[in-house]
């Protein structure tokens, strides 16, 4: 008998003798999590994995190795100055642009189908939207509320009568890009004026609504959570639209 376990804290508890065959786990933490004599085979792990062992080998750096191989281009999202920041400002901007073409070819229609449950194409550009107005306009930038009432928070986001909040809306592909163009270009105008100084700076704390909470951080970690989070929803535009 399947059991849908939603919005739980187990923290600290035991799971013993579970069968999970089947099961489809989402924004679930497993930070500290210790799994003995559990068998994997055929599982898919798809997130944040860093610290993880498996029969005493850490995994992580196995992980980013095979990927960093199977794509070189990946190494510039990790930047270490001002100038790797806009090359790999560079690669977000040719890699997103051939996406946005390969999605043109289907019909419209397509494009606001949620596969297997995720978000539809329309609706990541509408997220990364969000994580643009986040990361740059608001904590970097310090604009308290820079947020379009189509920008798409994630998920898990605490709701907030000030935050845009809309799945059911289906705006068209070009509306969107409109935004999502802006959006890009104001990160573009950014990162072509960053100095090596900025890029290791912290910014000044900014109060209000949305992740992540007031408080002062790095600007080079705020820039690399938006490049990683442009690799990342990319290549799940590009795995959703090859099924589409």
């Amino acid at each position: 008998m399947s059991e849908n376990l939603m919005n739980r804290d187990l923290r600290g508890g035991l799971v013993r003798e579970v069968d999970f065959r089947g099961a489809r786990f989402e924004r679930v933490g497993f930070i500290g999590a210790v799994m003995r004599g559990v068998e994997f085979n055929q599982a898919q792990i798809d997130g944040d994995v860093e610290g993880l062992v498996i029969n005493g080998v850490e995994v992580w750096p196995l992980i980013e190795a095979e990927l960093d191989r199977r794509d070189p281009e990946r190494v510039k999202m990790r930047p270490t100055d001002a100038d790797g920041v806009r090359e790999g400002w560079d690669v977000v901007e040719q890699l997103w642009a051939g996406t946005v073409e390969r999605a043109r070819q289907l019909p419209e229609e397509r494009l606001h189908v949620r596969v297997d449950g995720e978000w539809s194409f329309i609706q990541t550009l509408r997220h990364l939207v969000y994580a643009t107005e986040v990361w740059v306009c608001r904590v970097i930038q310090g604009e308290p509320e820079p947020w379009h009432p189509l920008s798409l928070p994630y998920d898990g986001a605490t709701p907030d009568p000030r935050l845009p909040w809309d799945l059911d809306v289906q705006p068209s592909l070009d509306e969107v890009l409109t935004l999502r163009h802006d959006r890009m270009a104001r990160v573009r105008r950014y990162v072509d004026q960053l100095t090596d100084a900025e890029l290791n700076s912290q910014t000044t704390p900014v109060e209000g609504p949305s992740w992540p909470p007031a408080d002062a951080y790095d600007v080079k970690m705020c820039l690399e959570i938006l490049l990683n989070e442009e690799w990342q929803h990319r290549l799940y535009a590009e795995r959703d639209l090859k099924l589409l």
